[in-house]
Parts: C-alpha cells; sequence; structure tokens
C-alpha cells in the first residue's frame, strides 16, 4: 500500500531509486504464467538493461525510444559468452520484447506515461528461420534405436525421456517438470497432463510406444526402492540420486545419444531438435494444421508452420491436388 499523501508515480520512482527495480521485476515475474526458465531468462534481460542505465547514469523511468534504440545497437554489437559471435537478431528481439513487458508493468503501475520500447527499432526476424538442427524421420530413428541399446543405472530414464520428446514434441522445461502424478487415462488413452508454456493446463496422449518406454523406467525405478509403482512420487523424471531431472542433463543425454546414433550434427542438436521433427514429420504424413498447432501448444498457428521444415517441398505443392482433381472431372 502506497503511503498517505504520496502518489503513486512518485512512490514508484522513489521505490525504483533506492535498490527497488529488483523488487518491480520480481512483482512483474509474479504477474505472468511463465516457465522457471523463462522467468530467470526474463530476469536476466530486464537486469541487463538496468546494468546499461547505471552505466550511463540514465533513469530508466526517463528513458525514451531514442534510449532503447541505443541499447538495441549495443546487443547487436554484443558478443555471446558462449557462441563467441554477435547476438543474433532473434535474441536481441527477445531481450526488448522482456523489456516492453516489463514497461508495460510499469505503465500500469502509472510508474511511466508510456512504454519507451513501443516505438524502438527492433530487429527484423525472418519467421521462416530458426538456428535449431533438425532432424530427419529417419535420424529420429537413429536416436530412439541408440536410447533402446543404452546401458547404466539411468538408461530406462532415458529411453523414456527421449520418446516423450520424440513423440509429444515436448519442449524441454514441460518434459523436466512433469510429475508422477500428472500421469492417467482419459477415454482409453494413457495420458499425462503438465502446464504449457504460458501457464496453459495441457494434456496429450502417450503412445503404446512411449508408454511402454515410462512404464519400463518406473518398474525398474520402483524395483531398485524395493517398493510398489504405485508407492512412487515426486517427478516423472529423476537423477540417480532423486533430484528432478534438469534440462542441462537433458541436453547432455540428447548429443550423447546422437553420437552414439552416429548423427553428423550430434554436436549441435538439442532436445529442441525433436520437437522440430515431431512438427515436420506430422505434417508430412497428412495432420491437419491446427492439429498440430494443438499438440504443440501454440497460440499462433504461424509459428507451428515455422516448425515445419519440409513445408516448402514441392511434393506438397496445392497445385497438384487441384490438377489431379480437374483430371478426374475429366475422366
Amino acid at each position: 500500500m502506497l503511503p498517505s499523501g504520496v502518489p503513486a508515480r512518485s512512490s514508484t520512482r522513489l521505490a525504483l531509486r533506492d535498490g527497488g527495480p529488483t523488487d518491480f521485476t520480481e512483482a512483474w515475474l509474479r504477474n505472468r504464467r511463465l516457465s522457471e526458465h523463462t522467468r530467470d531468462a526474463y530476469r536476466r534481460d530486464v537486469a541487463s538493461w538496468l546494468t546499461w542505465c547505471a552505466a550511463r547514469g540514465l533513469d530508466p523511468l526517463r528513458a525514451t525510444f531514442l534510449d532503447v534504440n541505443d541499447y538495441g545497437r549495443d546487443l547487436e554489437s554484443t558478443v555471446g559468452a558462449r557462441s563467441g559471435r554477435p547476438l543474433t537478431p532473434a535474441t536481441v528481439a527477445r531481450r526488448l520484447s522482456a523489456l516492453s513487458s516489463w514497461y508495460d508493468f510499469l505503465v500500469k503501475l502509472r510508474a511511466v506515461d508510456a512504454n519507451p520500447v513501443a516505438d524502438a527499432d527492433r530487429p527484423r526476424i525472418d519467421r521462416d528461420h530458426s538456428t535449431t538442427i533438425g532432424l530427419t524421420p529417419e535420424e529420429v530413428d537413429r536416436l530412439l534405436a541408440a536410447a533402446d541399446t543404452d546401458t547404466g543405472p539411468t538408461a530406462d530414464r532415458n529411453r523414456a525421456a527421449i520418446a516423450l520428446l520424440a513423440d509429444l514434441g515436448l519442449r524441454v522445461g514441460e518434459l523436466v517438470s512433469l510429475d508422477l502424478a500428472d500421469l492417467g487415462a482419459e477415454r482409453g488413452h494413457r495420458s499425462i497432463r503438465f502446464v504449457g508454456k504460458g501457464g496453459r493446463a495441457r494434456r496429450r496422449a502417450l503412445t503404446p510406444g512411449t508408454a511402454y518406454a515410462v512404464d519400463a523406467y518406473l518398474a525398474a525405478r520402483a524395483a531398485a526402492q524395493g517398493v510398489p509403482v504405485t508407492d512412487l512420487t515426486g517427478p516423472l523424471l529423476v537423477t540417480a540420486s532423486g533430484n528432478r531431472l534438469d534440462r542441462h542433463s537433458v541436453f547432455r543425454m540428447v548429443r550423447r545419444l546422437a553420437q552414439a546414433a552416429g548423427l553428423p550434427a550430434w554436436a549441435k542438436l538439442s532436445p529442441h531438435s525433436l520437437r522440430h521433427a515431431f512438427a515436420t514429420t506430422a505434417r508430412a504424413e497428412g495432420v491437419p494444421l491446427e492439429d498440430v498447432q494443438d499438440a504443440m501448444g501454440h497460440a499462433d498457428p504461424r509459428t507451428t508452420r515455422r516448425y515445419d521444415r519440409d513445408r516448402h517441398n514441392l511434393d506438397r505443392d496445392p497445385a497438384y491436388v487441384i490438377w489431379a482433381a480437374r483430371a478426374r472431372r475429366r475422366a
């Protein structure tokens, strides 16, 4: 609650100057339905902007679109710590998008009159371009085969994880957030429920192969603990020590198995590669775009189309369908 007699804008400005940006950032993040991974990324994005402002003696509440443009140019020339190359336009655009959302929140708090990012220049993003390395159906088969022949104490878990990624096209964050309580059965289908991107509750069917891999993993896990499967609780996928499997471990798992499968681009693959493969294969097999969109949890069908790596294949040109229909009419 604001102190008596203190205008909302003045109070917010005072809080920001007295070390309050972090508090406002946390309030903004709590106000949005985001995964922990996305929260961490957005937190870093805002912190980067605030650090940039502090280095220039700029009050972030008085920033204009010109300041945001300068910041954007600096981001474009910033070298990524991991890649050793300048940040991609997509990364710069994502950082500015996070900053814009933060300012929208401050506008609602009446801390600023307008969002300075709204009128700023943003990098042009090619919706047809993705830096994710894709996989052909045959390469996915080889990856699954490598998981099937994997050995060691985590082999059963790895098979289940790869099956869930390949057959359901889950995001890695969705995969590692799954709990045993999310497993279920609906109208004859084995199913799994989870919270997807944007905080939307979702459910997916488990294929027979995925259900078998999950059941085998849980049976082995229960046997190792000396308890019935029904007594298992907590995360669905766990480490050897019993902790929840994290996204970094999944990245390493995918690349290790891809290397074992002899995939040429194994060092650049990620769990997202399997998500792209899911969309491409589903569309190639004739699954309607809207069904693939629903399965992947995309709000915009254009996002789903970007995942479909085979969408420009001339084999799918509708001209052939029209010509064939015309030929049937003339016959």
